[in-house]
């Protein structure tokens, strides 16, 4: 069983509301929800919140009218993080394969574990116990062969426990169930597929790959083929998710800010003002690890919680804060024209830079022939200095003020 299902999925039981609730025992079974309020979204509920219906994602509004009486708490990135910092360092004292998806949860080989610790059950059980003995919280663990079918063995192992299926099993274990518990199936997508009259995970599987893409598209199709049958990616890729401070998660070649807006907006200045303010909080970031990226991506949510994006790939990496919120714009513009002729009344706006790399000196563009060096990369320095030694508010763009 060992070499069968080498893969660990290990998922925090509602981290954000666990953590901070953990050291004020009067809460542990009041409903709790972290995040949301009047305009946010919720980022965790504990169990008692649950059975009220209430989720993670949904919006706080919803959440408030489902359990009028629930206590409702900012999150405190200054005490998840470090949480979720020390819980990946004990996941890499069992294994150097570990794959960080975000701050309450990552997938682990232990193939190359099992020798010094025993075979997968028992790391997880080894596992969950030094978290609830460190930290004072629980987790629950999927054990599979592969990524998607330890995500759902998680899932199923929920609260505080373990489960593992083993590929022998997968048919009988999981065909019978709804095609919305396979990772990465969203609700869009199990709609889609309930509306064509496939509705079982087996319901997919008994549909030849050639046609599935056909019906669905060659990637959707080729990928669910995958799915319902538990052959999707199997090899790891070591990173971590990044720091950040909006409760989403970010793999380890991007990092992005994104803010729910206190009312609904429309005018384009005010917009262009948080994008650019969100961008400067990002490339600092950047920054600061020493790298730099290539890709830009803008995300709006709109007032019916529509969610879009939009990129844009650089012919050359930057860490400048001015070339990526020139990008930024353009891209926040179309994805505003887009919505014509009606009224664009925006909620969330966000910005995210993807394909870091770590900064070499060779990475430092050379000016065209008659471009004159337009000095931001210094100024950006000078701001990261100065914010360094005297704190964030001590230098501001004009247009911030």
């Amino acid at each position: 069983m060992s070499l069968d299902c080498p893969i660990l999925h290990v998922d925090m039981d509602a981290f954000y509301a666990s953590v901070m609730i953990r050291d004020r025992p009067e809460l542990h079974d009041v409903p709790v929800v972290v995040g949301g309020g009047h305009r946010g979204v919720v980022l965790s509920a504990n169990y008692p919140a649950r059975r009220y219906g209430i989720r993670s994602g949904m919006p706080g509004a919803e959440a408030a009218r489902l359990c009028p009486q629930a206590v409702t708490m900012p999150p405190d990135f200054g005490l998840l993080t470090p949480v979720s910092k020390a819980i990946m360092e004990t996941f890499r004292t069992i294994t150097p394969l570990v794959e960080v998806t975000s701050l309450d949860e990552a997938f682990l080989d232990v193939r190359g574990a099992v020798r010094l610790f025993g075979p997968p059950e028992a790391i997880a059980e080894r596992l969950r116990s030094r978290i609830r003995a460190e930290h004072g919280i629980t987790c629950s663990v999927g054990i599979a062969a592969s990524i998607s079918v330890a995500k759902l063995a998680s899932r199923q192992a929920k609260p505080d426990g373990v489960r593992v299926i083993v590929p022998d099993r997968f048919v009988a274990e999981v065909h019978p169930l709804d095609v919305g518990v396979l990772y990465g199936v969203g609700e869009a997508t199990r709609q889609r597929l309930h509306r064509l009259g496939l509705v079982t995970v087996g319901d997919v599987a008994a549909i030849e790959v050639g046609l599935l893409r056909r019906m669905l598209g060659h990637h959707l199709g080729g990928h669910l083929h995958a799915l319902v049958w538990g052959s999707d990616r199997t090899e790891l890729v070591p990173g971590g998710a990044g720091v950040f401070g909006f409760g989403e998660g970010e793999p380890e070649g991007s990092m992005g800010a994104q803010h729910t807006l206190a009312v609904d907006v429309r005018d384009r200045a005010a917009l262009r003002r948080e994008l650019l303010r969100l961008t400067a909080r990002v490339t600092a970031r950047v920054r600061g690890a020493a790298r730099t990226g290539r890709t830009v991506t803008v995300t709006v949510r709109f007032t019916d919680f529509t969610t879009v994006q939009r990129s844009r790939t650089l012919p050359e990496p930057t860490d400048v804060t001015q070339e990526v919120y020139a990008v930024a714009v353009t891209l926040l513009d179309a994805l505003l024209d887009a919505r014509r002729p009606r009224p664009a009344a925006v909620r969330l706006v966000g910005v995210r830079v993807e394909g870091l790399r770590h900064l070499r000196p060779v990475d430092t563009r050379q000016l065209a022939l008659g471009e004159r060096d337009p000095g931001w990369p210094d100024a950006d320095r000078a701001v990261d200095r100065a914010v360094g030694r005297f704190g964030s508010a001590a230098v501001r763009r004009a247009s911030l003020l």
